[in-house]
């Protein structure tokens, strides 16, 4: 059993009834405190009264799907991670996940080490109290706590991992990030997703915060490296 604090709590929204119990009684063993809801309407009650410290999230789930409901829990409760199970592989059903907010995916099926090793992950990514609590540069203004991003007076229209990564560039403007680096701190260590999902999302937020997109002054490209956030 590993050495986890009482308060580390874990929420199972899992409809198949066979894998919840075989997940709740594994992590109850690893010392952690464990709810179980069938359904995402129950699961989304659960989740508000109880603020668990994570969320396992099937994506299928009755009356209200992983998704919608991934969506709602990071707009509600920001510090708490969550992770995902889906019977989906495919890349682009990954990078949805992710931009719904999710912290982690996982296939099914999976083996119980290797959800464990990626609880653990995500709790280690919670946000830390000791960072700052906005991000400015020129007119472009980042809210860490409120996870808003303006543009003049304009709010910008970032998805979750749009505002994760414009965060990252920000908190090191300056500094080069490497794509693989990029990869490990915006979508996690242990993401399978190929380094082009960063030059994607850069894309797509050079559309949303560059005077000429096509010709980028505040995110700029550094050859055969990454990136680096210019202000």
């Amino acid at each position: 059993m590993q050495n986890v604090e009482e308060k580390t709590s874990i929420l199972i929204i899992e409809d198949d009834q066979t894998l919840q119990q075989t997940l709740a009684y594994n992590l109850n063993q690893e010392g952690y405190t464990v709810s179980v809801a069938s359904d995402g309407q129950t699961g989304l009650s659960l989740a508000r009264s109880l603020t668990p410290d994570l969320v396992v999230l099937d994506i299928m789930l009755p009356e209200l799907d992983g998704l919608s409901m991934c969506r709602i829990l990071r707009r509600e409760m920001d510090s708490t991670a969550i992770i995902m199970l889906t019977a989906r592989s495919s890349e682009v059903d990954k990078i949805i996940g992710l931009d719904s907010g999710a912290d982690d995916y996982i296939t099914k099926p999976f083996g119980f080490g290797e959800l464990l090793a990626r609880i653990r992950a995500a709790l280690r990514r919670k946000p830390n109290s000791a960072m700052p609590k906005q991000l400015k540069a020129d007119d472009l203004v980042v809210d860490l706590v409120g996870r808003k991003a303006f543009l003049g007076q304009r709010l910008l229209d970032l998805s979750f991992k749009e505002f994760d990564l414009l965060a990252e560039l920000m908190n090191n403007q300056g500094i080069v990030l490497s794509r693989d680096l990029l990869l490990t701190k915006v979508w996690g260590y242990d993401y399978y997703g190929e380094s082009r999902t960063v030059d994607v999302h850069i894309r797509w937020l050079r559309e949303k915060i560059e005077e000429n997109p096509s010709k980028p002054k505040r995110i700029t490209t550094i050859r055969s490296i990454g990136y680096r956030f210019e202000g």
